[in-house]
């Protein structure tokens, strides 16, 4: 899958894994299940496939984030991502088509939304 992202910062920190460690290095062992979660998007032939992750809990979100995804990084931090496909690929019903998704753009690497 192509990803992309919306932030500069968040594009070098993907792309660099000392500079990820150091943003991270005071959460335990989160720079590595950020890493392990970006390799498996990119690895991903489509956003169905994240479906079959089960540790990746790839999900739509709802009311004020609707329009966004997430996959876990860990208990409470989650990866937000759009798809960037234009035009999102729809099923007959209107919903998303996640087969159809290929390419997305990372909001966030890690953030806890719960509280919001």
């Amino acid at each position: 899958m192509n990803i992309l992202f919306a932030r500069a910062k968040n594009r070098k920190l993907a792309n660099k894994n000392d500079l990820l460690e150091r943003q991270y290095r005071s959460y335990s062992g989160r720079a590595k299940r950020i890493r392990r979660r970006l390799d498996d998007l990119a690895a991903a032939e489509n956003l169905g496939v994240m479906r079959h992750i089960p540790q990746a809990r790839c999900h739509e979100l709802k009311g004020g984030l609707s329009g966004l995804m997430t996959v876990q990084i860990d208990t409470k931090y989650r990866m937000i991502f759009e798809v960037a496909n234009e035009p999102a690929p729809q099923k007959p019903d209107g919903g998303l088509d996640w087969s159809g998704v290929t390419a997305i753009r990372i909001q966030d690497l890690a953030v806890d939304y719960h509280d919001d």
